[in-house]
């Protein structure tokens, strides 16, 4: 399944398109209406810039910065170097 932020940049750019269809038939000039903004979308690292630690005990993980420890055991929780 797509992301909603992929979804959200493929209806931006069908839809200026589309209006870009429009003002083409209705006035008889070229005029493109692509909204640059969502181009970002499409190229941001899907990596998370929260760092998420884990249990080496029962592999718990977590990016809440609020846990220091597993709420399974009670470990202290590491980096999670994984990713």
């Amino acid at each position: 399944m797509a992301s909603s932020t992929l979804l959200t940049a493929l209806v931006g750019i069908a839809v200026s398109l589309l209006v870009s269809y429009l003002v083409w038939a209705y006035f008889d000039t070229l005029a493109l209406f692509l909204f640059v903004p969502f181009v970002p979308f499409l190229f941001r690292s899907r990596r998370s810039s929260v760092p998420v630690r884990r249990c080496p005990v029962c592999g718990f993980r977590t990016a809440n910065p609020e846990f220091t420890h597993c709420p399974r055991d009670g470990t202290e929780l590491r980096p999670d170097r994984s990713e």
